[in-house]
């Protein structure tokens, strides 16, 4: 089931996102050794979550972290726009309908057929949140092997500039455009499984 958190601060969403957050430090940080902040040695957290991130969290049948995404508003300063503004030689798209998507952990423990499962479980309920909400376009910077698989899903989607090289390989960002049409567009390449995506508040 995927969870939709946005009180980072209520009792009751403390351990699953204590949970995420020492699984995004055992990915992010261990395996991939970004240079991220890590907080206790054990939790990869950093200055954009706070009170105005959502978290898309797919929960285990024990109550843990299965694999997560969050979503933050671009109208507040974001990852996008304050440290990758270079990536997007036309300008940081902003707005009120529009929101970054960051951080995709799945945990390597999953396997890949388990983790392809669970990133469609976490896009399709993307896809339904920002129908919910009015969310009309997302943004992100990702690495660009993955953007282009990213850019191909079906939906409505383009790049913001060209790759660009890190330490850690070229990196790219990203927008992809959400409307009435886009659950249809993502079936057709089996991305969306809203009957796999149980969504709870």
């Amino acid at each position: 089931m995927i969870h939709v958190i946005d009180n980072h601060l209520a009792t009751e969403n403390r351990p699953l996102l204590q949970s995420m957050f020492a699984d995004r430090k055992r990915l992010f940080v261990d395996l991939y050794g970004w240079d991220v902040p890590v907080v206790d040695d054990h939790y990869e957290i950093d200055q954009f979550d706070n009170a105005d991130t959502v978290y898309l969290i797919a929960v285990g049948a024990d109550g843990s972290h299965e694999a997560s995404l969050r979503l933050y508003p671009t109208v507040r300063p974001h990852m996008l726009g304050a440290l990758f503004a270079h990536l997007c030689p036309f300008g940081v798209p902003v707005g009120e309908a529009i929101w970054e998507s960051s951080r995709l952990c799945l945990p390597q423990r999953h396997g890949a057929a388990r983790r392809r499962l669970l990133r469609n479980m976490l896009f399709t309920a993307a896809v339904d949140h920002a129908l919910d909400r009015g969310i009309e376009r997302y943004t992100g910077v990702i690495p660009d092997p993955f953007r282009k698989e990213l850019l191909a899903f079906g939906w409505q989607a383009e790049p913001l500039g060209p790759a660009v090289r890190i330490p850690g390989g070229p990196i790219g960002a990203f927008m992809v455009h959400v409307g009435p049409d886009t659950p249809e567009r993502l079936r057709w390449t089996g991305v969306y499984t809203r009957a796999d995506a149980q969504v709870a508040a």
